[in-house]
């Protein structure tokens, strides 16, 4: 690990391939990235995808950035974050999250209901089942009657991704980092707080909960088409129910832009993001990036995670030279 560490999450919106990303992971690690992350949107299925990043890499460390906690049973999840650890030992993270009701619902079927005691359910019996106990377990969401698994992985830090109060106080009660998106540098403390908080109340010290934060950049050579990439990422997900409170305080106007993309006008509501919108979530550039790493460090951020995003889709140099300007930063 390095004296600064700074890790990546792949562009699985952008159409590339899994060789060309498990390169890019390659790639990210000689140029000294601590850990890599892997998303799960509608592409690139999660485990199989680090799985071959695994038998590439060495040193870096490999997770799920995240992993819903409802498209999967706890004993299936803990089955492939097992494999992944037997492949790479003491490099493997469990990032799991509750997703959103357009994930889990509209794609999935799934009943994207009480997301608090969801996600504190399949956590509990996930770390169970990692630790080799045997599941038995009736709850309200999961049944599992006699599990254990053949190839136990304790060792397999979780970390709970987290935007409202509800989540980051769980994430303190019960995670071994607390996983933050969409939260600007200023906004850090007071989630952190939050976390902290229940963490004492659990019984926990705060010290042994870590703060890891993702945020989209992008320091390639096509910055106004990068641009408005990001223009289109941060509109979809602040359009998102569950994520929409954490765009509040950055989004001026954001209810005008959610009155126009409920009435239908897609194009209106993009065309009323304004940059500044854009920029307080996303690093444009290579001193942006740069900066934006040093102002979430010295906001206590633990490990600041860099989500690739290239220009367009298929682009296949953006996230390249994004990695490239990391090394920079990740080796002084």
């Amino acid at each position: 690990m390095t004296s600064s560490p700074v890790a990546i999450t792949m562009p699985v919106e952008d159409g590339l391939s899994i060789g060309w990303l498990t390169d890019l992971v390659v790639h990210a690690e000689q140029a000294g990235v601590d850990t890599a992350l892997v998303g799960e949107v509608a592409g690139p299925e999660v485990f199989a995808t680090l799985g071959a990043m695994a038998a590439r890499t060495e040193r870096i460390r490999l997770g799920s950035g995240i992993v819903a906690a409802y498209t999967r049973s706890p004993a299936l999840t803990a089955m492939g974050f097992a494999t992944l650890a037997s492949l790479a030992p003491g490099r493997v993270i469990a990032g799991i999250g509750a997703s959103s009701p357009i994930v889990v619902g509209r794609w999935h079927g799934g009943d994207f209901e009480q997301p608090l005691a969801t996600v504190r359910e399949f956590t509990g019996l996930l770390r169970a089942a990692l630790a080799g106990e045997k599941l038995n377990h009736d709850g309200p969401r999961f049944r599992s009657r006699g599990f254990r698994l053949d190839l136990p992985a304790a060792d397999v830090p979780i970390w709970l991704g987290a935007i409202n109060p509800k989540m980051l106080a769980l994430a303190g009660e019960i995670a071994d980092a607390v996983f933050m998106t969409w939260c600007p540098p200023a906004e850090v403390a007071a989630k952190q707080e939050i976390a902290n908080n229940a963490a004492t109340a659990a019984g926990r010290d705060p010290a042994d909960l870590s703060t890891v934060l993702s945020f989209w950049a992008y320091a390639g050579p096509d910055p106004e088409q990068a641009l408005e990439r990001m223009r289109r990422q941060v509109l979809a997900y602040a359009m998102v129910p569950t994520h929409q409170p954490a765009f509040l305080s950055t989004f001026d106007n954001l209810p005008e832009v959610a009155a126009a993309w409920q009435a239908g006008d897609r194009a209106r509501a993009l065309s009323l993001v304004p940059d500044e919108a854009v920029l307080a979530q996303c690093a444009l550039g290579p001193d942006m990036l740069a900066d934006r790493i040093a102002a979430y460090r010295a906001a206590g951020v633990d490990l600041p995670i860099v989500l690739l995003t290239g220009g367009h889709v298929g682009d296949d140099i953006g996230p390249q030279t994004t990695v490239d300007a990391l090394s920079r930063i990740a080796r002084p």
